[in-house]
């Protein structure tokens, strides 16, 4: 599995921590090893124009997602890429504080969030909602009692 992580914005951001995050992620929910991921942090205003480009929203967001091909799609030996997460460090802090958690935390939640809607999952209706949402509480607490280790 090939992860990368890039850092086109000017908070500090653990791109490794990151990097091990979503390698461990990708991993834990079986996802073919030929498959790439890139997940980006951005500025806001970089954040704002593609929620406005791609999603018709105005101002930043926290996570977007852009999809490319989902496991098995693909051909064998032929290159496959999952897609594309990028996080707003600056969107993260301010919603760190507000649920009380630190910005490095709320980060990985979003880095996991980011990689689920890639993979298909939504959170539109309520079952939706408490399956997406306690696959990522489980896949942060495996995540986090393996770091701890």
């Amino acid at each position: 599995m090939a992860v990368f992580v890039a850092d086109e914005q000017t908070r500090p951001v653990d791109t490794d921590h990151l990097r091990r995050l979503a390698d461990f992620v990708l991993r834990e929910l079986r996802i073919p090893t030929a498959m790439e991921l890139s997940v980006l942090c951005v500025e806001r205003d970089a954040m704002a124009a593609l929620n406005a480009h791609h999603m018709g929203e105005e101002g930043p967001t926290d996570v977007l997602a852009f999809p490319m091909d989902l496991p098995g799609e693909t051909t064998s030996g032929e290159p496959s890429i999952l897609g594309d997460v990028v996080l707003c460090p600056q969107v993260a802090e301010t919603q760190a504080g507000e649920h009380g958690q630190s910005a490095g935390a709320e980060l990985e939640l979003l880095t996991v969030h980011g990689i689920l809607h890639l993979l298909g999952h939504d959170h539109a209706e309520p079952g939706e909602r408490d399956e997406m949402f306690g696959l990522t509480d489980r896949l942060l607490a495996a995540f986090r009692a393996g770091a701890a280790s």
